[in-house]
């Protein structure tokens, strides 16, 4: 097939720039695949972060269009003429947030019109963790010009059905992101770790959390900071806050300060380059993800990468990729204590060397390839 993906890709950055650039690579052994992306992805207004583009290793290299400015309208009409002439047989699209619906509506409309093209859209959401103003009617705008639908969880599978019953899709788990190298030996990791942040100083039989991403409200940082008192109790841990934030940094530092666990938190609050991800996940001996809402995350399938296993509230598609009490716990969501206590449990009971061994087993259902063949199988059977 003649494919094109339009989405976030190098030389942004982030994980749906990686997920693209995974997806690429594997598309492209069996088809003829381009990568379309953003100019500008967003305005500076609305951007939460310190920069959008991609500062270290690629990690998958790629060329792609820089045509879409998210809010010109005239980049979308021309960037729909262009994939048009491309005459190609699917375009693929990465979809999480409507703000980025009307420019995908308008673009499918024009590269699909009296053509055999057909619209596929890959949802990490439907319906959008930060909810605001207008988002069924974009996302609903944009539907109107997909053919095809793929989820990666029974939490999206549910947003899509409510907003387009009888929608054509298929249901493929979120592979594991490869992109950021192999396991490290968790006392080579840290000594690593101690040479790039001498400020961290982690011994090799210290007991390691790791909170991994950008942070956002919703992914319940202040759960796991209100946890760490009761896990203290019964045992000594450290926990490593790694990602740029993408809300207020003030007042998660201020509730360490409140909760006198400052010696016990560390913060790495800047973006981590493709070539580090290995160094903080490999150091870890387990990551939490004390979510409020979610409906998949990509922080399990580094994880999963990482053969680490995972603490996660039982939110959205967590639990359907988390194994209670084989890969890791699923706690009740907003509850400090029972995320608490799952961590203490694991620790305790010392599961790290049985849960990674069950991880190596599992993450086997989480390959590209599985992806690529669905996305095959999905675009055959929409011929018939």
């Amino acid at each position: 097939m003649n494919i094109v993906i339009i989405g976030t890709a190098y030389p942004l950055r982030g994980g749906i720039a990686h997920y693209v650039g995974l997806l690429y690579k594997y598309l492209s052994r069996r088809h003829d695949v381009t990568v379309v992306t953003f100019k500008r992805q967003y305005p500076k207004l609305l951007f939460p972060g310190k920069s959008q583009e991609e500062t270290g290793d690629p990690g998958i290299p790629l060329e792609s269009h820089l045509w879409i400015d998210s809010i010109n309208p005239w980049t979308w009409l021309t960037t729909g003429l262009r994939v048009r002439r491309m005459k190609p047989d699917l375009v693929i699209y990465k979809f999480w947030l409507p703000f980025f619906a009307p420019a995908y509506g308008v673009i499918a409309a024009i590269a699909k019109w009296r053509r055999a093209t057909r619209t596929l859209f890959i949802c990490d959401n439907i319906i959008p963790h930060e909810r605001r103003p207008g988002d069924r009617l974009f996302t609903r705008f944009a539907m109107r010009f997909v053919d095809l639908y793929l989820v990666q969880s029974r939490s999206v599978e549910s947003d899509l059905l409510s907003l387009k019953p009888g929608a054509k899709y298929v249901l493929q788990p979120h592979p594991v992101y490869e992109i950021f190298g192999e396991e490290l030996e968790r006392e080579i990791a840290r000594e690593r770790l101690n040479e790039t942040h001498p400020e961290l100083d982690l011994s090799p039989g210290e007991n390691i959390v790791l909170f991994f991403g950008y942070v956002r409200d919703y992914k319940g940082l202040d759960v796991l900071l209100d946890a760490l008192p009761f896990l203290l109790e019964q045992r000594e841990v450290r926990v490593l806050v790694v990602g740029e934030f993408y809300s207020d940094e003030k007042k998660y530092r201020e509730q360490v300060e409140r909760l006198g666990i400052g010696s016990h938190v560390y913060f790495h609050s800047s973006y981590v380059p493709n070539d580090e991800v290995s160094l903080f996940f490999s150091a870890a001996d387990v990551v939490a993800l004390p979510y409020h809402s979610a409906t998949q995350s990509g922080i399990v399938q580094i994880a999963y990468n990482f053969n680490r296993p995972v603490v996660a509230t039982d939110v959205g598609g967590l639990a359907e990729v988390v194994i209670h009490g084989r890969t890791g716990y699923i706690v009740a969501p907003h509850d400090p204590k029972a995320f608490a206590q799952a961590l203490t449990r694991f620790f305790t009971e010392d599961r790290f060397v049985e849960f990674r061994k069950n991880v190596l087993e599992e993450k086997k259902k989480y390959t590209w390839d599985s992806m690529v063949e669905a996305i095959e199988s999905l675009a055959a059977d929409s011929h018939d």
